[in-house]
């Protein structure tokens, strides 16, 4: 397996202070549609970036935006020091771009797919086949090479993918969502290519995704989009370090008083911080979980509130989403998840019934 992958040393010069800078991005569809509503954010060179955020909180626009798929209505942005509205077609040499549905031509091989990549950013002869076998030889394909690309699994397939965005050579790529709907095993294996990109080769990639515990380890920094605004943006261990104590959450029969067990356990102000009700669940904050809870049971129990669950954990980026937006970010998912026709029996990303994601 090559150790290393070349990038082209014009894409990314030393000079750039930045390897994406997001400022004030605005963008409205329609009347009333307010998808992006002053976005702003700095992802520094060689590092991976997450935007995380569910659906609808603005992260496609943001990128198509970045991409140059898209202009916005206000704000700038720059890409490896190219401005993405003056000169777009500069950005679009220095980029790669895997979208969630990728481009792969299943009819192709894996080496067609590549080569005829290659083609599309001029290259030619000796350069183009020695890049597609780096390439296959890098993403593990060297074997399946000659294979038609729909007989690859599903991890094949998005490796296949990243490795599409990775035949020019870029300075930046842009992943959207790029393990949805693998197994744990696929997930693992692209996760591990993601980060050597970053790690050996100098890549700066930024990424999408709705997964918590994605986000939480692999990232470097991240920024977390709700309603079209960035609420908070910082390494994983920076935003949980930011929330002091443990997180108690509370779940109670349906048909106990919400109200009620809020009022009883307004009683404990000072020890208890950032009160908060979703759907049967009452969510705190607390200094120390463990000894809070006799405290809090009882006076749920005098307050008639039946209590069928109760969880103490240390903070989590669940619960930056929950400080910063005022719901759970499983919440946030099925709050933007739309039952239309042909729905699906249980949702992939929000894990809700009769969603048609």
């Amino acid at each position: 397996m090559l150790g290393h992958l070349e990038v082209n040393p014009i894409m990314t010069p030393r000079s750039a202070p930045a390897a994406i800078e997001a400022q004030g991005l605005e963008k409205t569809y329609g009347a009333s549609v307010r998808a992006l509503d002053g976005v702003s954010f700095t992802v520094p060179r060689g590092t991976i970036f997450g935007l995380l955020g569910p659906n609808g909180a603005g992260k496609s626009t943001t990128v198509k935006i970045l991409t140059t798929l898209s202009r916005p209505d206000a704000g700038s942005a720059s890409v490896a020091g190219v401005n993405v509205l003056k000169h777009p077609s500069e950005v679009r040499r220095v980029i790669g771009c895997v979208a969630q549905k990728n481009g792969v031509d299943l009819e192709a091989s894996a080496r067609e797919n590549l080569a005829l990549q290659g083609r599309l950013y001029g290259m030619h002869g000796t350069d183009t086949r020695r890049r597609v076998d780096e390439l296959l030889a890098r993403f593990e394909l060297s074997r399946d090479a000659d294979r038609p690309a729909r007989t690859f699994s599903g991890g094949m397939l998005r490796k296949l993918g990243v490795a599409l965005g990775l035949v020019h050579r870029p300075a930046v790529l842009f992943l959207d969502e790029p393990t949805t709907g693998l197994d744990p095993v696929a997930r693992s294996d692209v996760w591990a290519e993601i980060r050597r990109l970053a790690r050996e080769d100098g890549v700066s990639v930024l990424l999408t995704t709705h997964y918590l515990d994605e986000a939480d380890h692999f990232v470097d920094r991240l920024a977390i989009i709700d309603a079209g605004r960035v609420v908070t943006e910082g390494t994983p261990d920076h935003l949980k370090s930011e929330l002091r104590g443990d997180a108690i959450h509370v779940a109670l029969d349906a048909e106990s008083s919400l109200d009620a067990g809020r009022q009883a356990l307004s009683r404990l102000n000072g020890r208890l911080r950032d009160l908060s009700i979703e759907g049967t669940t009452l969510h705190a904050r607390v200094d120390d979980g463990p000894s809070a809870v006799p405290n809090v049971l009882a006076l749920l129990d005098g307050a008639g509130a039946r209590v069928r669950t109760v969880t103490v954990s240390r903070p989590s980026l669940d619960d930056v989403y929950l400080k910063h937006t005022g719901r759970t970010f499983g919440a946030a998912a099925r709050s933007s998840c739309n039952p239309r026709t042909s729905p699906r029996a249980i949702c992939e990303r929000c894990g809700a019934s009769r969603c048609t994601w």
